[in-house]
């Protein structure tokens, strides 16, 4: 019985922290929460409208 609610208990606190560091990337934007930003040579600027 203890090991069960370890178990779940391990399980939901994964994935809690997951979607929380899944939400908090995703407000950097798309380079701001990459990998590779300091070393990115792609333009991260603000995109363009395309006409």
């Amino acid at each position: 019985m203890i090991a069960n609610i370890l178990i779940g208990a391990a399980i939901f606190g994964y994935a809690t922290w997951a979607l929380v560091r899944f939400i908090n990337k995703s407000k950097k934007g798309k380079c701001g929460a990459c990998d590779l930003k300091n070393s990115c040579s792609s333009n991260c600027s603000t995109p363009t409208k395309l006409p």
